[in-house]
């Protein structure tokens, strides 16, 4: 465009800016939550539960014929053990010696990691307290409440770029291989948050035969979208507990998952998966901070979701209900901003979220423009470490809340304030 194109294109877009304005929105895209009719496919899940889950007594005993609703079972029941193994990978014969499953939030179980780490070490090595310049990976665009855990800790933060395939695991070599100070990476495995890259299984296989300087790393394996395909065939994610035993390597890795996109967001349940030495430790360390979790919501969820089988059905309704909206944002921006040069995004086969890059310097208007008009979206920056976009293009697209009509409205504004963003810094 020429500089007379330029400015009618600025007036025409203010324009439309100005009407959005004056229907006084008031819609929220800023978080992954799960939306109403979402939450309502778990509705059995408030009822009594299911007869056959009852002992003749009518009491809810577990699989063990112990009492759920006393106390004990610090590391969970046993059949909700074996189902959440089967979502991280760990077969049933191992769920006693590998899996935790605690209370309804995974990211509680990742921070007590972090925190029982820096305070008491790593098996047997000192307290990360007690280090100079402990370092934590963070590939990027990445999980901003991860960044959160280790940053508040005092941990440094280091940026990795991410991949098609996955973080770029020849700087995570470098760092892991060379330097002693580097305890653990982050990770969003399978439809990372916020791109929706699925790790290759070369990457996996790199990360399983990763050989750290410091004894104590640790990979933190976050596959929060493990079940949560868009499509199918969803993407396949090769399993990192079987890579790191083929790589002698079986005390590398924590993964963490919980059922709070499959379930309700706020009372499913949650897990951590990793070795049996590893396992060992946590519970030794739990034992006095805790006299066991909430085993009735655990005996309900193994009644509702049964196995891996129940909740990949349970899966298939979330997308039927999910899927639509992420088409209505994607087509949106296709209609709006394709072939502009202004703009890319991402086509995400599963998970939660859609990757915007907008030009250099111009994210923080954007997300600026659309709070002004009524859309609140994840803060420009959350992506990376310490809330710190270098080049200030990247902004986090949470389709899952609103309504399909909702959504009709926000994507169109959005896409309405990216492109006055633009023409802003062009001119």
């Amino acid at each position: 465009m020429n500089v007379q194109q330029l400015r009618a294109e600025f007036d025409a877009l203010t324009e439309r800016y100005e009407g959005f304005k004056r229907q006084n929105l008031a819609l929220n895209m800023a978080r992954g939550k799960p939306a109403p009719e979402q939450l309502d496919l778990s509705a059995p899940l408030l009822e009594a539960l299911p007869a056959g889950s009852l002992a003749p007594s009518g009491r809810p005993l577990d699989s063990a014929g112990e009492d759920t609703r006393n106390y004990g079972k610090l590391l969970g029941i046993p059949e909700a053990r074996v189902l959440m193994g089967a979502l991280l990978g760990v077969p049933a014969s191992a769920a006693t010696s590998e899996v935790l499953v605690g209370g309804n939030s995974s990211l509680t179980l990742m921070y007590d990691t972090v925190a029982r780490a820096v305070l008491f070490g790593v098996r047997g090595f000192k307290p990360w307290s007690r280090l100079p310049g402990v370092k934590f990976l963070c590939p990027a665009p990445g999980y901003d409440r991860h960044f959160a855990i280790t940053e508040g800790f005092g941990i440094k933060n280091i940026e990795v770029p991410m991949t098609p395939s996955g973080p770029d695991m020849d700087i995570v070599e470098r760092h892991v291989q060379t330097d002693p100070s580097v305890k653990g990476i982050w990770c969003v495995p399978k439809y990372s948050n916020p791109q929706g890259v699925t790790y290759s299984d070369e990457t996996v296989r790199r990360f399983a035969a990763l050989r750290p300087a410091a004894g104590d790393f640790r990979i933190f394996w976050d596959n929060a979208y493990a079940v949560h395909d868009l499509e199918e065939p969803g993407d396949e994610l090769l399993d990192l507990r079987s890579a790191c035993l083929e790589a002698g390597n079986p005390d590398l890795y924590y993964m963490f998952a919980s059922t709070s996109k499959i379930t309700f967001a706020g009372g499913g349940i949650s897990a951590l998966a990793t070795s049996p030495a590893n396992l060992t430790e946590a519970a030794g360390h739990l034992e006095r901070q805790s006299i066991g979790p909430d085993k009735v919501n655990q005996l309900r969820h193994v009644a509702f979701l049964r196995d891996l089988d129940g909740i990949r059905e349970q899966m298939r309704r979330h997308a039927a209900l999910i899927a639509p909206k992420f088409r209505v944002v994607l087509s949106t921006l296709e209609r709006e901003l394709n072939g502009l040069g202004i703009a890319r995004w991402t086509q995400p086969r599963g998970g939660y979220f859609i990757s915007f890059d907008g030009l250099s310097g111009t994210a923080k208007r954007t997300a600026e423009l659309a709070r002004e008009a009524g859309v609140v979206l994840t803060g420009a920056g959350a992506t990376f470490p310490y809330g710190s976009d270098h080049h200030d293009t990247n902004i986090r697209v949470a389709p899952t809340y609103p309504s399909l009509e909702e959504l009709a409205v926000a994507s169109e504004l959005f896409c309405v304030c990216a492109r006055k963003a633009a023409l802003e810094k062009l001119r």
